[in-house]
């Protein structure tokens, strides 16, 4: 008897303790994760690993491996492939040369469909082989449900991936300091052009302060697709939403629910983890005046 009133007693502490968490938020998006960033942990999920078109979210393993490949203050000649791309487009001309960290930049602010085609072409010697590249790093990344089929992102029968996958490329590509500046520029200016490319991230540019960088995607087929990152107070998140047709409030309201759940755990962990003698004395004290034992024993 007294075993249960014990058990009883210590569901009841931890539901009403700090560790037991905030209700989850609702998400308009049909996939979604949100995940920390610094330790890969998965705090939300809703069909994370349900295979979907992604849009042009793909371009965050396009700029990965265009900064790593080394190349980036090489010229790159545009060709009348790239200049043809259907699409979103930073309008190259063919023969056009531009720089590659450039043509990045035009990729990740402006998701220019002919700045991936001259990506691939240079960095990998054709489309084809850049793509070849591109699911090379997804398997050694452990994007076990991804496949690529273009480096833009345009709709193909084995262009697929997952909330989850997402989460896990935008987390490797953050750890890249090139990667990390391009993704939270929100104005850059070419050399080559009279204008500069604004980021189409309303995250980074507008609507949330916290916003550290990310990647818009849309086709009509994949609906929109968003990977954005957030830091606060120390605790950095990454949120994946595919088709959403309100990525820019469910992005706000996963991040405000993962901060509020990291303050949480930091308080429960000082107060609670940190003191557990503490919380196992006071525990004690209920308990003994529950089975009706003199406190002071």
């Amino acid at each position: 008897m007294r075993m249960a009133v014990f058990s009883c007693l210590l569901i009841g502490l931890i539901l009403l303790s700090p560790l037991h968490g905030l209700a989850k938020p609702s998400v308009s998006a049909i996939n979604a994760v949100l995940m920390n960033e610094r330790t890969g942990e998965v705090l939300f999920e809703k069909k994370a690993h349900e295979k979907q078109k992604i849009a042009s979210i793909t371009k965050i393993m396009t700029a990965i491996i265009a900064i790593e490949s080394g190349k980036m203050n090489e010229m790159v000649k545009a060709s009348k492939r790239a200049v043809y791309t259907e699409g979103s487009s930073i309008y190259l001309e063919q023969g056009e040369k531009m720089l590659l960290k450039d043509l990045v930049y035009g990729l990740m602010l402006r998701s220019g469909n002919d700045a991936a085609m001259a990506i691939s072409e240079h960095v990998g010697g054709s489309m084809e082989g850049f793509v070849y590249l591109m699911n090379e790093k997804a398997r050694w990344i452990g994007m076990t449900n991804t496949h690529f089929e273009n480096p833009s992102g345009l709709d193909g029968e084995e262009h697929y991936s997952t909330a989850y996958d997402m989460a896990l490329l935008m987390r490797y590509a953050m750890d890249n300091k090139i990667f990390e500046r391009i993704t939270k520029t929100e104005m850059y200016k070419s050399d080559t052009r009279d204008y500069a490319w604004k980021n189409k991230n309303k995250l980074l540019t507008t609507y949330y302060e916290y916003c550290t960088g990310g990647k818009t995607g849309y086709t009509k087929s994949a609906g929109r697709t968003l990977v954005s990152t957030a830091s606060k107070e120390g605790v950095d998140l990454i949120v994946v939403t595919l088709q959403d047709p309100d990525d820019w409030i469910d992005h706000i309201n996963l991040y405000e629910w993962g901060f509020e759940k990291a303050d949480e755990t930091t308080l429960a962990t000082t107060e609670t983890i940190s003191t557990s003698s503490g919380f196992l004395e006071r525990f004690e004290i209920i308990y003994r005046k529950i089975i009706g034992i003199d406190v002071n024993g």
